[in-house]
């Protein structure tokens, strides 16, 4: 009898393995990893990467992963895929935005791990639906007084307008009454660096600082910015109730777990979150409702038969007076739809099986809102702006739509959401009343270079287009926004 020898042994052995890591790969989702090691499909990926996912779906099916930067993001497009992504106990998302967060934000993993539940706890408790109320009054105020600096004429940007308008409203809001400058010099400084850090976000969050010197400068310009104010929001008290502030309410917390080192680090998040995010929305919603005439008319006849003629009065806006204006919550509600995330993300914990793949651990799992909210099964007719399919969702009882992602997900969704629904709302509301606008040109058309953005304290991403529009206004004369062509990273 003739053994077999070692040689012949071990060259069987190594094509025994490499047949069983062919065959394991085989039931792995279809990958794309491009030409060039570690970076991957990076480059292709990162040109237009709302086109490359809905190509890769098209060309692989409703799962694929994609290897950019050494990094493996596996994508779920459909029904199962969706409801791993949304219900699995194997995905985790804290472990998917700690790098993101470290690197905007400069918290470090086990501080954010330690203390991101509980502060996305105390920021839903403070605008959460039970809360709304307090705030309907301080908005519609503080709305006005910015409101009054308008003029009866004038001509600016409508990007600018909605900043000048919304950013020292939010920032007295959520942290203290006169925070927001007052000086022009100051303002403009504080809008500089705001703009470049937000501008900045997504290559900051996944390069070093070393590689982005305009971005760290406002960085560390807006962290000095809290660490300078941190005494003062401490010791705030509101003239009226005495109540905290949605930032005060973090501050007890971080003194509670010994962690007020990193006051202004959570300051910033908490600043970016809140304006980089409704400043888009409110400016993507005036530019659609102003381009659908029928829907601009249908709004400016109910604001009528709610708060009477249009003058020069201030009015309260109540939470009564926003359940007869149901149409401007669509509004919104449908633009998000329309300006939705780019992507939301997950860290998948232990391997999970998804149709007849099985998504190794360690991948992101992503999944588009931007793409579901264009999938005609959920959406009929996506690509149209209809609020009217608003009607069907129990928002009263702050039920969304089946499917729609764009405040994530889950035990994490945005604890702000309405919050800012709230705000862009009444912010509507008042430009209407005390204005008459118009478009001139169609709406230009979304970049499709954008992706994400994550807010630590939620599941919120976002990819919104700052096209910039000139904004005429005068109270006699019709409102008017044009736009120009200018090319923004967000």
């Amino acid at each position: 009898m003739e053994f077999i020898s070692p040689t012949v042994l071990i060259i069987l052995g190594c094509v025994a393995v490499l047949l069983f890591l062919q065959w394991k790969n085989l039931r792995r989702p279809p990958c794309i990893s491009g030409w060039i090691p570690w970076i991957g499909a990076g480059f292709e990926f990162g040109k237009t990467p709302l086109e490359f996912i809905e190509k890769a779906r098209i060309k692989y099916g409703p799962v694929f992963t994609v290897i950019v930067m050494g990094t493996r993001m596996t994508f779920v497009t459909e029904e199962e895929g969706i409801n791993v992504f949304l219900k699995s106990k194997e995905v985790n998302f804290e472990l998917a935005v700690q790098n993101p967060i470290y690197r905007t934000a400069s918290i470090a993993k086990n501080i954010f791990l330690k203390l991101h539940e509980k502060l996305y706890i105390t920021v839903k408790g403070k605008m959460g639906t039970l809360n709304l109320h307090k705030f309907t009054g301080q908005l519609t105020e503080e709305l006005q007084e910015q409101l009054q600096h308008l003029g009866t004429h004038g001509t600016t940007d409508l990007n600018k307008f909605m900043r000048h308008l919304l950013y020292p409203v939010t920032v007295n809001i959520l942290f203290k009454k006169g925070l927001f400058p007052s000086d022009e010099r100051k303002i403009r400084e504080f809008h500089q660096h705001f703009q470049a850090y937000d501008e900045g976000f997504e290559y900051g969050s996944q390069l070093p600082e070393c590689l982005l010197r305009n971005w760290s400068k406002s960085k560390k310009w807006l962290l000095e910015l809290f660490e300078k104010n941190i005494p003062d929001i401490k010791t705030y008290k509101s003239a009226k109730d005495n109540s905290l502030t949605v930032m005060q309410a973090v501050l007890d917390l971080l003194e509670m777990e010994a962690n007020e080192q990193k006051s202004p680090n959570y300051g910033l998040l908490l600043l970016w979150a809140s304006l980089s995010n409704t400043v888009p929305v409110a400016f993507w919603t005036f530019a659609f409702v102003l381009s659908h005439p029928n829907i601009h008319r249908t709004i400016m006849e109910g604001i009528s038969s709610v708060f009477g003629t249009a003058g020069k009065d201030k009015i309260k806006v109540s939470e009564d007076d926003l359940k007869k204006l149901p149409l401007i919550k669509w509004c919104i509600l449908e633009t998000i739809r329309l300006r939705a995330p780019g992507v939301i993300t997950r860290k998948v914990l232990k391997p999970v099986k998804i149709l007849n793949y099985t998504v190794p651990s360690g991948d992101l799992l992503m999944l588009s809102p931007f793409w579901l909210h264009r999938n005609p099964k959920y959406f009929p007719e996506p690509d149209l702006f209809k609020p009217e399919r608003w009607k069907k969702a129990n928002l009263e009882k702050h039920a969304f739509l089946d499917c729609f992602m764009a405040f994530g997900s889950g035990k994490y969704q945005c604890p702000g959401r309405w919050l800012a629904l709230l705000e862009i709302q009444i912010c509507i509301i008042l430009i209407f009343y005390y204005y008459d606008c118009s478009l001139l040109d169609p709406l230009p058309k979304q970049e499709t270079a954008e992706l994400s953005r994550i807010w630590d304290w939620s599941a919120v991403s976002r990819c919104w287009q700052r096209e910039p529009f000139h904004f005429e206004h005068s109270q006699e004369d019709p409102l008017q926004f044009f736009p120009k062509s200018k090319h923004v990273f967000c």
